[in-house]
């Protein structure tokens, strides 16, 4: 199993040489991936233009967006914009897309949040048309670049809801879970693998996990802190959501061990205290 972590571009007045250090020791380290969060009614960096600046500090290591939410974009704009990521850092982008749980953000983004499962479903097709080089209607010139990796970036399909995960029926390499109670993860993990074999695709796909975690002095505590203020919009969840930290080295060996028994591909610790000493931290648990 493959071990990835975050940047942290969530936290509020987080400094872009932080982000360009962070950047640098996770590619030098054992770690697999890069990956951001996506939030619009937010304080935070963007997750694109972050992953850009840490595409221009890193050589070998993968970037990825946990998940994106694509139903606030434009999508000839986003298969753009993300085909030129894929291009600038050597075809090492997964994206992970998404439609996301808070109205805020659609609301700030003028975007209808009732259809916007709908909408992705659109986006997905679309996307997988216009990475390949096909134009988006019999007017409209081709979109560019064309992505190094064939078809376009990797796409995992990141969902909760057994509705959403039955996307990747059509569209996805994998899945991508949120994080949170292991039952959870291991049931979305068994509901994407029926969603691959109902649409007969060929393999396995690929499952993908996040974690968060902080650790040191206080680590607990302050993670906590840091979750609720991030998750504040989802009112009462947001305390559910913060109790899922790992903030030990025992801890996140074990559930290590944990995720590696639900057969996950890759698991990506997020960050919950924007020091760089937590990349060494996590480096020596693993």
């Amino acid at each position: 199993m493959k071990i990835g972590i975050g940047l942290p571009s969530t936290f509020l007045n987080v400094s872009g040489s932080l982000i360009r250090s962070w950047a640098r020791l996770a590619d030098e380290g054992p770690f697999s991936s890069l990956a951001v969060l996506d939030q619009l009614a937010y304080r935070d960096l963007e997750p694109l233009m972050t992953l850009a600046v840490a595409a221009g500090e890193t050589r070998r290591i993968q970037l990825m967006t946990a998940i994106l939410l694509a139903p606030l974009r434009h999508t000839s704009l986003l298969a753009k914009e993300t085909a030129s990521l894929d291009v600038l850092s050597q075809g090492r982008l997964t994206l992970g897309l998404g439609i996301g749980t808070r109205k805020e953000d659609y609301r700030v983004a003028s975007a209808s949040f009732q259809n916007r499962g709908k909408r992705f479903e659109q986006q997905l097709e679309e996307l997988t048309r216009l990475w390949r080089g096909q134009r988006v209607d019999a007017q409209a010139v081709q979109i560019g670049p064309t992505p190094i990796q064939s078809g376009g970036p990797e796409v995992l399909i990141g969902a909760f809801s057994p509705i959403a995960i039955n996307r990747l029926e059509r569209w996805g390499n994998g899945y991508l879970s949120g994080g949170g109670d292991l039952q959870q993860i291991d049931a979305g993990f068994r509901l994407a693998e029926a969603a691959w074999q109902r649409g007969g695709k060929s393999g396995r796909p690929r499952l993908v996990s996040l974690a968060n975690f902080g650790l040191g002095r206080d680590a607990a505590a302050r993670s906590t802190a840091y979750l609720l203020e991030y998750h504040a919009s989802l009112g009462p969840m947001a305390h559910q959501m913060a109790t899922f930290v790992l903030s030990s080295p025992a801890e996140i060996k074990a559930n290590i061990r944990a995720f590696k028994e639900l057969g996950t591909d890759e698991l990506i610790l997020m960050p919950c205290i924007p020091e760089l000493d937590q990349v060494h931290m996590l480096e020596d648990c693993l």
